[in-house]
């Protein structure tokens, strides 16, 4: 898989280049990471990125030419290109792991107070990781990274991610370690039986009732 991001603030991805989860997957080569700076096609002596709304209004806008110009560089036919936005469709786990089939991902991370509408028509699909507003798209990129490059093959142990929140649209059940007893607070009896059957009921009727608490609209 390769992933390519579009970004004007490449340095917020050097620490998240560096962790396990990324540097792993690019070792074994199942990962192919690409950070481009789209400061550095802008034209012009004065190499402007972007400039005031049309029709007034505060903030400045990010201009088409230096994006597009970006994206022109680096697409192909295989390539399926993400805007990240507050305007997109909400980020879900089904998303993630359509995407962590892709053969070629990119991100477009936006920033000031937005980008040239025109610069939408060159996506396949605008996503919003959640109901609030960023300084930029990097984090939103990071997210969506993340959750894609842990669900392809090899980056988990097999089968540990079947089970985890939001793959079968509910809340993961309630973990435990040792000790058995911590202040007073003990592990439930059923997941020291050694019962497979019956901690697997368990699991599917806490998953149920932590939903039902926590997150009853899934």
């Amino acid at each position: 898989m390769r992933i390519s991001i579009l970004t004007m603030c490449p340095d917020c991805f050097n620490s998240f280049l560096e962790t396990p989860l990324i540097q792993r997957a690019v070792k074994e080569q199942r990962l192919e990471m690409e950070i481009l700076d789209i400061r550095e096609r802008t034209k012009g002596c004065f190499r402007k990125i972007d400039d005031s709304p049309y029709g007034g209004g505060r903030g400045m806008i990010i201009r088409c030419q230096p994006v597009v110009d970006t994206l022109e560089e680096i697409r192909t036919a295989d390539s399926h290109v993400v805007i990240l936005s507050p305007t997109g469709q909400p980020f879900r786990q089904k998303k993630a792991r359509e995407l962590s089939g892709k053969s070629h991902l990119v991100l477009i991370c936006g920033h000031y107070e937005g980008m040239d509408e025109r610069i939408y028509s060159y996506a396949d699909e605008i996503l919003s990781i959640g109901d609030y507003v960023l300084t930029g798209g990097e984090l939103p990129a990071m997210v969506v990274t993340e959750t894609a490059v842990r669900l392809l093959e090899g980056s988990l142990r097999e089968g540990s991610a079947d089970e985890e929140s939001f793959e079968e649209g509910l809340l993961e059940y309630p973990q435990y370690t040792r000790p058995r007893v911590f202040r007073g607070l003990e592990v439930p009896e059923v997941l020291l039986s050694g019962n497979h059957e019956a901690i697997r009921q368990w699991r599917r009727e806490q998953s149920l009732l932590r939903t039902r608490k926590y997150r009853p609209d899934l």
